[in-house]
């Protein structure tokens, strides 16, 4: 089966995804802790709440994170696209 070649506009929807540090931070968290709520993702970090649910809310119109309603709680795991751009990410860190 054949991969299809993403667009420079699919690629743009990603890369948007991840500019800025609170949301390659919290990608890279929930990447080391899937399952994570909302609520542990701003104490981990150190941010607002209300900051971490917009940026949290961005990764996942940018088709990076998935997040699942459980009771109160909302848990967040990485999209397959969010693991390939966690890998990357992982891998541009070290070069």
């Amino acid at each position: 089966m054949e991969k299809k070649i993403k667009t420079a506009k699919q690629l743009e929807r990603h890369f948007k995804g991840i500019a800025n540090h609170w949301r390659l931070q919290i990608l890279l968290l929930v990447a080391d802790r899937k399952g994570i709520t909302l609520e542990q993702i701003a104490e981990v970090l150190g941010g607002n709440m209300k900051t971490i649910s917009e940026h949290t809310r961005r990764l996942v119109q940018a088709g990076l994170l998935n997040k699942n309603y459980r009771g109160r709680n909302v848990v967040h795991a990485l999209s397959p696209y969010g693991r390939t751009i966690c890998k990357f990410i992982t891998t541009f860190q070290h070069s």
